[in-house]
């Protein structure tokens, strides 16, 4: 077989073994990702009751907070939707953990709170880079969010769907099917002001 056909068969070989590679890859990460989401959610299933995250230290804010889709420059872009009431832990520090997450976020359904996602707060003084979960970068770095959060606490942050599909991707910062709606403590808040950070 003459040198050329040689090489040519060699290089064909290269491709389709990093395609395979490749493949194996992203296969291995996504797989790795499922399997940290399902732990996630063992890890908070005890929290569906409301009553044991406050006996666990997670704190509720009280508002349900939702956004109108409003977009302003040099702000966070929150799509139409809901993030609802947020259950915030002040004891949850360090590094974020995959399973521990700083706020649990529930959704007022018929009088009853249900669980429906997970929020990582990183304080931006904390960070020395954009910090990373699930394969995923936080976003930010973003002020505090007024009035339930001071506005001088400048931080990253990841939502979680992890009990409710969102058809905007598990980790989009608001649900359109989340709802605020007859919530008496119902907050319609403005997108947060981005801030310089790493």
């Amino acid at each position: 077989m003459p040198v050329s056909n040689i090489a040519r068969l060699c290089a064909a070989a290269a491709v389709v073994l990093f395609a395979f590679g490749a493949g194996a890859l992203t296969a291995s990460a996504e797989e790795a990702t499922s399997a940290e989401i399902e732990s996630l959610r063992g890890a908070l299933a005890k929290y569906k009751d409301p009553y044991v995250a406050v006996r666990d230290l997670y704190l509720s804010t009280v508002g349900c907070v939702h956004y109108d889709g409003s977009k302003m420059e040099g702000h966070m872009e929150y799509p139409k939707g809901g993030m609802g009431v947020h259950f915030v832990n002040l004891t949850v520090q360090g590094p974020p953990d995959p399973t521990k997450p700083n706020v649990l976020i529930y959704e007022p359904v018929d009088g009853k709170l249900q669980l429906v996602a997970a929020e990582w707060l990183m304080p931006l003084a904390a960070a020395k880079e954009r910090p990373k979960l699930f394969g995923q970068e936080f976003q930010g770095p973003m002020e505090g969010h007024e009035p339930l959060i001071p506005q001088g606490f400048h931080h990253y942050d990841l939502h979680a769907w992890v009990f409710k599909d969102n058809p905007n991707g598990m980790f989009s910062p608001t649900h359109p099917d989340v709802t605020c709606k007859d919530y008496e403590f119902s907050l319609l808040e403005m997108p947060t002001k981005m801030v310089d950070g790493h």
